[in-house]
């Protein structure tokens, strides 16, 4: 086979792969040279803006196949029995940037990319089934405080427990991350979780709350805080570098999902706020229910393209999926398109990663780099020649859940048991054993330890004794030096 010729970027064959054009071998570079311009151009425009969240990561595409029957609790097309639908997944931590290693202790993104009969369904979350924050307007300042700092450049333990310590909410996300699951062994070790409350509509109409839970059929495993700090320093992408060589060498990993349902009518009097996301749902009140198993079996042929350009937002929500009254979901709804339209240009659904794979009729025009036409008659809705109509058939009368009352700013206070140590607490005392406490006390001591200043040290004394006062205790024993 014979290799291919060079050609520029509209395909026509280049003179030259090395030397440029000049006037004689000592002589000025022409501006004809075309292709040596387009080169240097070309590069200068490599990059995008990387994601100010969720920056590192990789993903592999692979499929979903359903291996239980659902259908009384949603018309979805890819939950329906036997359905085997095509998927691309991303993997990532959260604070850090581009070239930051993969073992810093750190939530990571879980975001799926299902290519339905109906259109794209994005399910984006995390490896923990709760968050830090519970109202959409504080995640921008979480955020910050897990960054760096404006004035050095640097990461700053003390920004972090000054947030957390005065965001008691974040006391669940934060026993999560101090413990073992803070750093996964790799990808293909951890579960996923939707984190979110969504509904579920049946194609008779009827509601339900649910909340996805992905387990990971390789089994949960971590990384010692010293474990990580040594891979990051010799291989900083070991996580990225993991998933794609267990799927080169033959070795697709897989999570099973199961699903909690609340029935609809159960949320305004269960004993906490069910679309609460710093709270989870007892497997004793909503037990699992399998769903189906999603596997990946397909690196991507260019990192760039497929997973760098991979744009995933919950608002991409197929019929018989809806939101929940959950306020960083519905913030989310917004957020995640308008950044896609910021990074990566207002016609980012026409990536190849982001394309769906059934035919588009959209009234959306024009912008920078379209290349695939809307399919319609006249670019307005209605016309009368021939133009898409919308199908309200496909969701039903109702999608959404009705509420009533006033315009306010307040807290989720309607529930018994809406307090914010309570789960916390009961995850330390009963979800871990000895063994994994004594490490929570041993990382959340190093941490604290790594910058953390007075009066944030003492009101993070004071939180982990809120959560619980013998682990607190152990704490600032160690802390202290006593």
């Amino acid at each position: 086979m014979s290799t291919p010729h060079t050609t520029n970027n509209a395909g026509i064959p280049v003179e030259s792969d090395e030397h440029s054009l000049t006037v004689g071998a000592d002589g000025p570079i022409l501006l004809q040279d075309h292709y040596l311009i387009e080169k240097m151009a070309q590069f200068n425009r490599e990059r995008v803006p990387e994601r100010v969240v969720h920056a590192k990561g990789s993903g592999a595409y692979g499929f979903f196949q359903v291996t239980n029957d659902v259908s009384e609790f949603t018309k979805a097309d890819l939950f329906q029995p036997g359905k085997r639908t095509d998927m691309l997944a991303r993997f990532s931590t959260v604070a850090g940037e581009q070239g930051s290693p993969d073992t810093w202790r750190d939530p990571r993104g879980f975001a799926l990319k299902f290519y339905t009969e109906h259109g794209n369904y994005d399910l984006v979350g995390n490896n923990t089934p709760v968050f830090f924050v519970r109202d959409t307007i504080k995640f921008q300042d979480f955020i910050r405080s897990q960054k760096r700092r404006p004035d050095n450049g640097l990461r700053d333990h003390d920004m972090q427990w000054d947030f957390w310590t005065l965001s008691p909410e974040s006391a669940h996300q934060v026993a999560w991350l101090m413990g073992d699951r803070g750093i996964p062994k790799s990808y293909r070790h951890m579960n996923g979780y939707g984190s979110h409350t969504y509904m579920w509509v049946n194609a008779g109409g009827e509601k339900f709350w649910i909340k996805y839970h992905f387990k990971t059929d390789q089994g949960i495993d971590h990384l010692t805080d010293d474990e990580a700090a040594e891979l990051a320093g010799w291989n900083p992408d070991v996580h990225r570098e993991d998933l794609w060589q267990a799927i080169d060498r033959g070795e697709p990993p897989s999570w099973t999902l199961y699903v909690q349902v609340m029935p609809f009518d159960d949320a305004p009097d269960y004993r906490f706020n069910p679309f609460d996301l710093t709270k989870v749902w007892p497997h004793g009140d909503y037990p699992l229910i399998e769903v189906g198993r999603m596997t990946l079996d397909r690196n991507p042929e260019d990192f760039f393209v497929h997973i760098e350009q991979a744009a995933f937002e919950p608002s991409s929500m197929v019929p018989g999926i809806g939101p929940s009254p959950d306020k960083m979901l519905l913030g989310r709804l917004f957020s995640y398109p308008d950044t896609h339209r910021y990074r990566i240009g207002p016609n980012y659904a026409q990536l190849p990663p982001n394309r769906p794979h059934v035919p588009v009729y959209s009234y959306a025009k024009d912008g920078p780099m379209r290349f695939e036409p809307n399919r319609t008659a006249r670019p307005y809705a209605p016309n009368s020649y021939g133009g898409p109509a919308a199908s309200p058939e496909a969701y039903g009368d109702i999608t959404g859940w009705r509420t009533a009352g006033e315009m306010v700013r307040e807290a989720y206070t309607l529930h018994r048991e809406d307090d914010d140590f309570g789960q916390p607490g009961t995850m330390v005392r009963h979800v871990l054993d000895d063994e994994a406490r004594a490490r929570l006390v041993a990382n959340v001591t190093g941490h604290l330890k790594d910058g953390v200043s007075r009066p944030v040290l003492d009101r993070a004394l004071q939180y982990w004794r809120n959560i619980d006062k013998e682990i607190g205790d152990r704490i600032a024993t160690n802390v202290n030096g006593g």
